[in-house]
C-alpha cells in the first residue's frame, strides 16, 4: 500500500513538473514570448504619450485655423507659402525663425 501511494505521489509530481515544463518552453505562450509581448507593451504606451501629445499640438493649431476666413488664409500663406498667381508673400521671421506676427 505505501509503495502505491509513494508511486502516486511521485506520478502526480512528474506530471505537474511536466506540464510547467511544457508551458516554460513548448506552449505558444510560452516564457519567451511573455517577455517579448511585455517588451512590446512598453514600447506601445511611450508611442502612446508620443501621439497623445501630437494630437493635443495638433488640436491646438486647427483652434488656430478654423477661426475665420482670415486666420485661414493668413495661416495657409505664411505655413504653406501659399499665394495668389499674381502676389509675392515674404514672411518675416525673428532669430528663432518664428514669424514676427502670431
Amino acid at each position: 500500500m505505501k509503495r502505491l501511494l509513494r508511486y502516486g505521489r511521485n506520478f502526480y509530481v512528474a506530471t505537474g513538473v511536466g506540464l510547467l515544463v511544457w508551458m516554460l518552453v513548448f506552449d505558444a505562450n510560452d516564457l519567451f514570448s511573455q517577455a517579448q509581448n511585455w517588451w512590446n507593451l512598453h514600447e506601445l504606451e511611450g508611442e502612446k504619450i508620443y501621439y497623445k501629445a501630437e494630437i493635443k499640438r495638433v488640436e491646438n493649431q486647427s483652434k488656430l485655423v478654423l477661426g475665420t476666413d482670415q486666420l485661414r488664409e493668413k495661416y495657409a500663406r505664411e505655413r504653406y507659402l501659399m499665394k495668389k498667381p499674381t502676389e509675392d508673400v515674404y514672411v518675416l521671421v525673428d532669430e528663432n525663425n518664428e514669424p514676427i506676427e502670431k
